[in-house]
């Protein structure tokens, strides 16, 4: 296993920053998202949704806990955030299974702690590291 670390130095350098993921993340179609709050989860995941090719509009589904998109080749990328959920039995009356399950679909889940049960071990654990000088690090091992 080989850990890499992709510094985020600040909005101008996300997708350079994204496509360095999306080469070393190739093949994983679910990858969990770790790190506090304002650790730059939701704005990473939007600047890999463009990388993917995503022709809606990514917003943080914070509040309505899964958000759908479409990419330009008609597939399906489902963004979802499990922030205010307190038990794995409200994922499950989401249908956390069905988008874990649905074929070519890529799923990106923030806040993954409360479902990490029921999540399969082929998933990518991403996390987001802030230093004291505010600098912000994404760090996988694959």
């Amino acid at each position: 296993m080989s850990h890499y670390a992709i510094p985020l130095p600040g909005l101008k350098d996300l997708p350079q920053a994204a496509a360095r993921f999306d080469e070393l993340a190739a093949g994983h179609t679910l990858i969990a998202f770790w790190g506090g709050m304002g650790f730059g989860k939701t704005t990473f995941i939007k600047a890999l949704a463009r990388r993917w090719g995503v022709v809606d509009t990514v917003t943080s589904p914070t509040f309505s806990i899964v958000n759908e998109y479409r990419t330009r080749a008609g597939g399906r990328v489902y963004h979802m955030d499990f922030y205010r959920l307190s038990s794995i039995e409200e994922a499950l009356d989401l249908g956390l299974d069905d988008y874990l399950h649905e074929p070519g679909a890529r799923v990106l889940m923030e806040w993954p702690s409360v479902v990490e049960p029921l999540l399969p071990a082929e998933r990518l654990d991403v996390t987001l590291r802030v230093d004291d000088r505010g600098q912000r690090t994404l760090h996988l091992d694959l």
